[in-house]
């Protein structure tokens, strides 16, 4: 199993974590935000912590809340990401929202390089790329900006928009957009027998479709991953699965991926790496490709 965690994004910053909650700068802002995965003691005093920060996030529900500004800073910003080993960037509009997420999973950017990597490596002219649960896009910038054909699938209508925003600042175009429930979409791409050279899966642990489809990862992975493998093209393909979920093991997604991915498997964590030394686990993915 391997440990994974991005080594060259310049405008993000892990600065502590610790007592449920994270430390981080994104672009010139730095945010206070919770994290449950954050189990250990903080580095930093809260002091240093509060001396630090422009805002930080003030749970009012297990589901929202609100944020406390300390100091000035616009509720957008810029960022962007410098992809690993090319002259690519991809960039993403930022913004406060009541669910304390501001529009980035910063771990992803190790799978970011891969699939740009693993797009540019692929003989067919322009892989076809399926992202699914894809919320603000950076997985569908990274294989649009080395080329691919992109269709993205998320089931919020807001999320896809911001994704377009994410398109456009990036200088990229013609990503196909689509606002419907994952599992539905998958089933309906095998009806029509349709193939992709590369899908990625980024699922929550809960969630809604747009027609209150209900989703729970333990509930609906298998059948879900057991649709998506039929949708890989057979002779060059790839697949990512992503897991946050407290308790899901990297084992589990072994256990779904073996079987289509043989040797060509790995697993493994997703984790950021603090300035003040501490690993922060945000995930478990697995990931292959034949070809």
């Amino acid at each position: 199993m391997q440990l994974l965690t991005p080594t060259n994004f310049t405008d993000y910053e892990l600065i502590d974590c610790g007592n449920f909650e994270k430390l981080e700068r994104f672009g010139q802002f730095i945010t206070i935000r919770p994290e449950p995965q954050a189990v250990w003691d903080k580095t930093l005093s809260s002091s240093a912590w509060e001396n630090r920060a422009h805002i930080k996030f003030i749970p009012r529900s297990s589901a929202a809340g609100e944020w406390q500004k300390l100091k000035q800073m616009p509720d957008q910003w810029h960022i962007k990401y410098k992809i690993n080993n090319s002259n690519a960037a991809i960039a993403f509009r930022l913004g406060l929202t009541s669910f304390k997420h501001v529009g980035i999973f910063p771990e992803q950017a190790s799978n970011w390089d891969f699939i740009y990597d693993t797009v540019k490596a692929m003989t067919v002219p322009q892989p076809k790329v399926l992202n699914l649960f894809a919320y603000t896009g950076g997985a569908s910038l990274a294989a649009k900006a080395a080329g691919a054909d992109v269709t993205h699938v998320d089931s919020i209508k807001q999320v896809v928009t911001w994704s377009k925003e994410n398109m456009d600042l990036s200088n990229l175009s013609n990503i196909r957009w689509v606002v419907e429930d994952a599992l539905k979409f998958v089933k309906r791409e095998e009806k029509r027998g349709n193939k992709y050279n590369g899908i990625i899966l980024d699922p929550p642990a809960f969630g809604h479709g747009p027609n209150g489809e209900k989703w729970k990862l333990e509930d609906n992975i298998n059948e879900m991953i057991k649709g998506v493998l039929n949708l890989l093209d057979d002779s060059e393909h790839f697949l990512i699965l992503n897991a946050y979920s407290l308790g899901f093991s990297a084992l589990i997604i072994e256990n779904l991926l073996k079987q289509k991915a043989g040797k060509n498997l790995n697993t493994g964590e997703l984790y950021l790496q603090a300035t003040e030394g501490n690993k922060l686990p945000l995930g478990v993915f697995g990931r292959f490709r034949n070809f």
